[in-house]
């Protein structure tokens, strides 16, 4: 019997603030709520943002006033709305319109004073040099000399997906010279485990040490001054290169750090980099070990923080990004509405970089069952095709078509036809870019036509919180989880109206938010660079509870409502702590740190101090009929 990987927490932080319980989804969808559930959002985020604090449980203002959510709407929720989602550029990451380079000088027959310990070695052949005193020297140039000086210019692309104006990771935690990779990884993984309402110390009371997995990483790595970005750069700049700038700079160490400082795993570890489809193949990753029953509790995200000059002259160069030009020519005006910079489906003119981080805590239904876990939804499958034979590494290929269409195929297999044509949608890639909203629309019109599907719902959430490369399938996981729980599809709201050449004879787009009630299943569509392509299929929380009434009896069902509930508490009070600003970040550094002198190993098994079960050695038969 094939163990069902259930979604018992979801956390994380994009540009629509913080995605626990929903609060990132309902940003995106801010319009269509009512007023209690619009103005806790607003409430949520301006704390964050700073703009109001809660002192001993009591929510003032910073003058000390008393507020109420209503007070917060009426006061904040223009400069709410304002620094949240896609935006410019903020000058915390750079300034867009004066930012840093070197530009080349050529010089000849020059004179000039310097420090005898700054001249260069060995010293250029048509250079002559006098002393002036112990410390300086003149230096004459015979000839020509190549110096590089300060300057700056306006780029091109000045729009982003950032996280909320004003929330500042370093101040949740002790950062220091932390990747803002890393950063993110840390506050969203603590984000998606306070989520699940259980304690880290009770699930591992009821697993092996060797039965948890954790996969995360981040398909650019560390590109900021602490990681690569600071360790490539140091020399150029007349620097050092630091102890922690290359192993930080390390694409899996949001798993290491996790491991590390969060969970304190010694279980399954790892990363699997596929461009913009990665988190869909760590998610499959997860749900192999769950489904094979080598684990049975599995932390699964991927963090993402690419808001550097040098990410941004990368896509830029390839022609990939939303210029402001660009912007300026597609909305017909010479004013640009950098909150419309993405724009899937519409008339746009390439995708928009955004910072994210997002994760998932699967376990198996039985396991999840026994403790009393909240259920969120289902992974049953996620494929995974390349492209064949390709002219160029960043087109698209044929191989989403044959991940899409074996999702489509396994959903229709075990929830019916019915099911999938009346009561499914799709989160598409939704990239913004020319070429792929007619490549991507094409391929979700013939699959639909396939499957006899008509007016099939699509929607991409790249719309509001921008691409987040590795964590993008991610931002659509925890978007389709939020439409689960409200009925809600956001719409395109980026965009007037469809492209002329967007395929739309079995699709359904809209530019407004849509009311679809009760759904059964989402498909989760990625395409990445150099041909990654992959599709996950989730089941809504009324269907897996369906089937986990089916597979374990109703006297075992009921058991675990009644115990849900007190898992439901416990995880609403962290939801209200965290509205209130109190994160409480699992870092875990230096603490209760394993001596691997104390494992006591036998021919069955190993016991590890501090966990309350023994690593057992599993029986191997795969191979028997061959010894």
């Amino acid at each position: 019997m094939s163990r069902l990987p259930v979604i018992v927490g979801f956390g994380g932080y994009n540009a629509a603030g913080r995605s626990s319980f929903h609060h990132g989804f309902r940003r995106t969808v801010l319009e269509s709520l009512d007023s209690e559930a619009r103005q806790q959002t607003l409430l949520g985020l301006a704390v964050m943002m700073k703009l109001v604090q809660v002192v001993d449980g009591q929510l003032v203002s910073h003058d000390g006033e008393a507020l109420t959510p209503a007070d917060v709407e009426a006061r904040h929720s223009a400069e709410i709305l304002a620094g949240t989602l896609v935006r410019r550029i903020e000058k915390r990451y750079l300034d867009v319109d004066a930012a840093h380079w070197q530009k080349n000088l050529s010089v000849s027959q020059a004179r000039f004073t310097t420090l005898r310990k700054q001249l260069p070695e060995p010293l250029p052949a048509n250079w002559s040099v006098v002393d002036l005193d112990d410390t300086q020297v003149e230096v004459t140039l015979h000839d020509s000399c190549d110096f590089k000086v300060d300057s700056y210019r306006a780029l091109p692309v000045k729009s982003a997906g950032q996280l909320p104006s004003g929330f500042e990771l370093e101040e949740l935690y002790n950062a220091r010279f932390h990747p803002r990779g890393l950063q993110l990884a840390v506050i969203a993984s603590t984000d998606a485990l306070r989520s699940t309402g259980l304690p880290w110390q009770q699930i591992l009371e009821h697993v092996r040490p060797d039965e948890v997995a954790v996969f995360a990483g981040s398909a650019m790595s560390q590109l900021d001054e602490n990681g690569f970005g600071g360790m490539m750069q140091s020399r150029l700049k007349g620097g050092r290169v630091t102890a922690k700038q290359c192993p930080l700079g390390l694409n899996t160490m949001p798993a290491d750090f996790i491991n590390a400082y969060v969970l304190g795993s010694v279980g399954t570890t790892g990363s699997v980099t596929g461009a913009c489809a990665t988190f869909l193949y760590n998610l499959q990753k997860a749900i192999e070990v769950i489904g094979s029953g080598q684990a049975r509790v599995v932390l699964v995200g991927n963090s993402e923080a690419p808001l550097t000059q040098e990410c941004i002259d990368g896509y830029g160069a390839m022609g990939a990004l939303a210029t402001e030009e660009g912007l300026r020519k597609v909305g017909g005006q010479d004013e640009v509405d950098f909150r419309r910079a993405s724009r899937p489906f519409g008339d746009n003119c390439g995708f928009t970089l955004s910072e994210s981080a997002q994760f998932v805590v699967l376990m198996d239904d039985e396991l999840a069952l026994e403790l009393g876990a909240d259920i969120h939804g289902a992974v049953p499958d996620v494929f995974i095709n390349a492209d064949g034979y390709k002219k160029s590494i960043s087109a698209p290929g044929p191989g989403n078509y044959l991940t899409l269409a074996k999702a489509v195929a396994s959903a229709t297999q075990l929830l019916g036809a019915e099911s999938v044509r009346q009561r499914s949608f799709v989160h598409a890639h939704g990239s913004s870019t020319p070429a792929n909203r007619v490549t991507e629309s094409e391929l979700l019109d013939r699959v639909a036509a396939a499957f006899a599907i008509d007016s099939w719902p699509i929607t991409a959430v790249k719309a509001f919180v921008g691409h987040s490369l590795a964590s993008a399938s991610a931002d659509q996981v925890i978007s389709a989880l939020g439409t689960f729980r409200y009925g809600i599809l956001p719409g395109l709201k980026t965009i007037d109206r469809v492209a002329d050449d967007v395929h739309q004879s079995h699709l359904s787009f809209s530019t407004r938010d849509r009311q679809l009630g009760t759904l059964d299943v989402s498909f989760i569509n990625s395409k990445g660079f150099g041909g990654n392509n992959a599709t996950g299929v989730i089941l809504a929380p009324h269907v897996v509870e369906r089937m986990l009434r089916k597979r374990h009896g109703e006297a075992a069902f009921a058991a675990w409502q009644e115990r849900r509930e007190q898992t439901r508490n416990a995880a609403s009070q962290y939801d209200q702590n965290a509205a209130h600003g109190q994160f409480d970040i699992l870092y875990n550094f230096g603490h209760d740190l394993i001596d691997d002198q104390q494992l006591q190993i036998d021919e069955h098994q190993i016991t590890v101090p501090g966990f309350a079960q023994p690593l057992t050695y599993k029986r191997d038969e795969r191979f028997s009929d061959m010894v």
